[in-house]
């Protein structure tokens, strides 16, 4: 039987919240040891509270110095990474008229370049045989009104991912996208003045913004989507590479 639980440590980006919490918890639960990165040193506390002895280091994902240091930190504490999860991701709602350069800037420097950045650090010190996760969006391939520099942004994080995976594939490292839809976590809820009537069109769909409803009547909760990359970072996965997994419910039938 192929061993389902990744053997060796694993750094996860966006750690502090959302699905990055909940990929971290999932594989600390698991015995898995995990470098945290994050801006939010609080959150990573939170996050830890089942292991207190995991890394924990604070870094914005769009600095790429920053990011080196963090991967020479983590390799240097914990030994040869096994996986790479890049989970960091800002979402701020705008259309064409009212998407500001400055705006754009911001996705595309946190949501692509801290993929990039991520990318980077696995070429450098992800073992050969190991695994990286990009956490991108169902927005990368499905229009989304409302969320122009988002989709465009996780639309590069994906395109990332799948051409350095190539690159890595000759050591073995297998790199794969995960994108969710919407999901219950604070980035999901903040889009929602009214959280009721934000769930119900969420899961009813909304024709007037083109946006299909989710099939299985229920908005994914973060460990729905974690449980998918933790098998994507295991040798249960080992002949999965540069795939993009739909984790949505249906939503982008």
């Amino acid at each position: 039987m192929i061993n389902s639980r990744v053997d060796g440590p694993v750094l996860v980006t966006g750690a502090a919240s959302g699905i990055g919490r909940a990929t971290a918890r999932m594989l600390l639960a698991a015995g898995t040891p995990v470098a945290l990165v994050d801006r939010d040193a609080a959150g990573m506390v939170e996050t830890a509270a089942v292991d207190a002895g995991c890394l924990h280091l604070a870094c914005d994902v769009a600095d790429s110095a920053a990011m080196g240091a963090a991967f020479r930190r983590a390799a240097d504490g914990l030994g040869p990474l096994a996986g790479v999860v890049a989970a960091a991701g800002i979402l701020l709602p705008g259309t064409l008229a009212d998407t500001t350069d400055t705006d754009f800037e911001r996705h595309m420097a946190t949501n692509a370049g801290g993929a990039l950045n991520a990318l980077r650090g696995a070429r450098d010190h992800v073992r050969d045989g190991g695994a990286v996760v990009v956490v991108s969006s169902n927005a990368a391939r499905v229009p989304r009104t409302g969320m122009l520099a988002y989709a465009a942004s996780k639309g590069a994080a994906s395109a990332l991912a799948r051409a350095a995976g190539l690159e890595m594939a000759a050591r073995g490292v297998r790199c794969n996208v995960v994108e969710p839809g919407s999901t219950d976590t604070p980035m999901q809820r903040a889009l929602w003045p009214d959280p009721e009537a934000g769930a119900r069109a969420a899961l009813h769909g909304d024709p007037e913004r083109f946006r299909l409803g989710i099939p299985l009547g229920r908005l994914a909760d973060p460990d729905d989507v974690a449980a998918i990359v933790c098998f994507l970072l295991s040798p249960a996965a080992r002949h999965l590479t540069l795939q993009q997994v739909y984790v949505d419910g249906g939503a982008s039938l």
